[in-house]
């Protein structure tokens, strides 16, 4: 006769009490073969004419009260700010710190979590590209080019990018067309733009045609002597800033504008409704959404916003 062994401990407790339930057996003739003591079968005797098959479970060792435990109108208000603004739980720690709310970063983490909204992140390579730190605005700024609004049949509205490294500041300006002419012009409005700011030292790019001929126009040159250099390399030279190329197939060396563009996707393509029918209306929204951007708090910048970065810096200058 084939036996089955319990599985849980549930089972385990309801074979030894049946034969009691059943009454073929009483306490004492089960107490000669039982390993468990007579008080033990009557507590689970008892539990299950109350409670039936579940009352075999043991009762939770977690405790009705807590005192350290983060009152219910503080979790709420850190779901209502993840919900609203899509914040990790450092900047969540920022954004309640302004409101006289005291919640260590750690607790807010837990709490994101127990409600499942943290991000799986897939495993990391071994190697990462390490970029050297930073801290003078304009020293080096990254550029590149994010496909923006799609039409269909390959039709493309494009985000020029230009994002400081130091400050985290973005510079921010939509195109209906990549080509060399649109990377001098969006050159031009960057150092307008700047010019009052910071002095712009370096431009790093990829590898793309609209900012170097490298791959396309180097070997094709009739005299490898006099290379003709690229519009871009050239207007980098007549504003004395260092143009830079990432190597390629590495786009982690152009990390920090590819992060940011992930931030576009993110909370402004995905929300863009409805979509705009000129391009002045999406260099509008554009605007919009770079100028709330700039006063974003950054972990890399420990709570600082881009704006509020080079504010600090110019006030140390000064």
């Amino acid at each position: 006769m084939t036996k089955i062994m319990p599985e849980t401990k549930q089972q385990l407790r309801y074979q030894w009490i049946k034969p009691i339930i059943d009454g073929g057996l009483s306490i004492s003739d089960v107490l000669k073969v039982c390993p468990f003591s007579e008080r033990t079968i009557k507590y689970w005797l008892h539990n299950f004419k109350e409670e039936g098959y579940i009352g075999l479970l043991d009762d939770s060792t977690r405790p009705n009260t807590s005192p350290n435990k983060t009152p219910d109108w503080i979790e709420s208000e850190i779901l209502r700010v993840r919900e609203n603004k899509q914040f990790c739980g450092k900047k969540i720690h920022w954004e309640l710190g302004k409101m006289n709310i005291n919640v260590h970063e750690r607790t807010i983490n837990k709490i994101l979590k127990k409600n499942d909204l943290t991000k799986v992140y897939r495993h990391r390579k071994d190697y990462i590209y390490k970029k050297k730190h930073v801290t003078v605005p304009g020293k080096i700024l990254e550029i590149d080019i994010k496909y923006g609004i799609h039409f269909g049949f390959g039709r493309w509205w494009y985000q020029y990018t230009a994002v400081d490294v130091a400050s985290r500041w973005r510079f921010l300006y939509g195109f209906e067309n990549k080509e060399n002419g649109i990377s001098i012009e969006f050159v031009n409005k960057l150092l307008n733009k700047t010019k009052s700011m910071f002095n712009i030292e370096a431009i790093k790019t990829d590898n793309d045609s609209v900012f170097t001929n490298r791959y396309t126009g180097y070997t094709k040159s009739i005299d490898p002597l006099n290379i003709r250099y690229h519009d871009f390399d050239n207007i980098c030279k007549q504003n004395n800033i260092v143009h830079y190329l990432i190597d390629p197939g590495k786009p982690t060396q152009n990390g920090t504008v590819e992060r940011s563009h992930r931030s576009d996707q993110q909370c402004f393509y995905n929300n863009l409704d409805p979509i705009p029918r000129t391009v002045e209306e999406y260099n509008y929204k554009l605007r919009l959404w770079n100028n709330w951007y700039n006063d974003l708090p950054h972990c890399s910048l420990n709570g600082l916003s881009p704006n509020e970065y080079l504010e600090k810096v110019q006030y140390v200058r000064s």
